[in-house]
């Protein structure tokens, strides 16, 4: 990952908005830029060099970066030290991450510089340079999926009725972490039963069945970077709804893919898969968006949705296709792949298979 040159970039997008100063304090953007990954730690970027502000619990941790930033480990509080460190520098002018910073912290952070120094706000500069991912990106986001389809594959054989949810999940989350994911992406979906009914399910000791659904939406991290999935299996018979709505699903989300290119806009692949939905009388059962960006973060930019302002798709954004219909009482499916928009399309970033008679355990 060339750190320097993120940088680089950010300092020219800063001089195009006639601004010299940024403090950086979205711990993601902070990695993002240096490959520090310990958060609790703010960076200012600005045209006589960077500075890292931050504590003794990461002194030898931060060492590694000490080419493309000075190391500022401070003894009191953040606020002081920001106020230190630009008062050192002769800074009187510094824009702040106003999406990050919580009112009370700039309010701290304005009364510790002073009166002599003005904070502004200038939102989005590092969300924009995240936005389009190089080579070393994909292949980090493409090694955590990796990771995260051995991890599947390893406990399928294993899963049977009467197995709880908690369980099925702590083991996916040993057998990413026994590959090298230091976390996983987000909290692991493991739905048994009616229950993928529910979007953002939480596993609880609910058990697995017979001939009914389980669906399992996981995520590992390689390098700071997600992976991103979702698949729905039965064990046995499939009951006749879930195996109806699974059909359509799918469809969905290959048609959705298959429309993926750079051009298009992030509404309109939305609506392919909606539309489908749609007319297959479920349109009101798939009442979030279609899918998300992918990268440090597990939901960034772009967002594919009807609810928020259209984006054109760039060769280089990561995102999600993930279609689900969810019927109370019945149970939900969602098949979710990431892809990485190319000069003439999309590649799927996943290989494992997502048909009926796969999924059928």
């Amino acid at each position: 990952m060339d750190h320097a040159a993120r940088i680089q970039r950010l300092r020219a997008a800063l001089a195009s908005r006639d601004e010299a100063w940024l403090l950086v304090t979205n711990p993601l953007d902070v990695a993002y830029l240096t490959g520090f990954l310990g958060g609790d730690s703010y960076l200012l970027v600005g045209p006589d060099g960077n500075t890292i502000i931050s504590d003794f619990r990461y002194e030898e941790e931060l060492r590694p970066i000490r080419s493309i930033a000075r190391i500022h480990i401070r003894t009191g509080a953040m606020s002081a030290a920001v106020a230190e460190t630009l008062s050192g520098l002769g800074v009187t002018r510094c824009a702040i991450q106003p999406e990050y910073v919580t009112l009370h912290e700039r309010d701290t952070l304005a009364r510790a510089v002073g009166e002599g120094r003005t904070l502004v706000p200038l939102a989005g500069l590092v969300q924009a340079l995240r936005l389009i991912k190089d080579d070393a990106e994909v292949a980090a986001i493409r090694r955590a999926v990796r990771i995260q389809e051995a991890a599947l594959l390893a406990i399928l054989p294993t899963l049977k009725p009467g197995q709880t949810e908690l369980e099925v999940a702590g083991r996916l989350e040993a057998e990413m972490k026994s590959r090298g994911s230091r976390e996983p992406g987000f909290q692991t979906i493991i739905a048994a039963r009616a229950n993928g009914s529910l979007p953002h399910y939480r596993p609880q000791r609910v058990t697995l069945a017979k001939n009914q659904p389980l669906l399992v939406d996981w995520g590992a991290v390689h390098l700071g970077y997600h992976g991103d999935m979702t698949r729905t299996f039965a064990f046995g018979k499939w009951p006749a709804k879930v195996k109806e709505i699974y059909r359509i699903v799918l469809e969905a989300q290959l048609a959705a893919a298959e429309a993926l290119a750079p051009g298009k806009s992030t509404r309109a692949i939305d609506a392919v898969a909606r539309d489908l939905i749609t007319k297959a009388g479920y349109g009101q059962a798939f009442g979030h968006g279609l899918g998300h960006g992918l990268g440090f973060n597990g939901h960034e930019e772009p967002r594919l949705t009807h609810m928020l302002t259209e984006t054109t798709l760039q060769p280089g954004m990561v995102v999600t296709i993930e279609p689900g219909i969810y019927l109370p009482g019945v149970g939900g499916v969602r098949i979710e792949d990431d892809y990485v928009i190319t000069p003439t399309g999309a590649q799927n970033l996943c290989s494992l298979p997502k048909s009926l008679d796969w999924s059928t355990l």
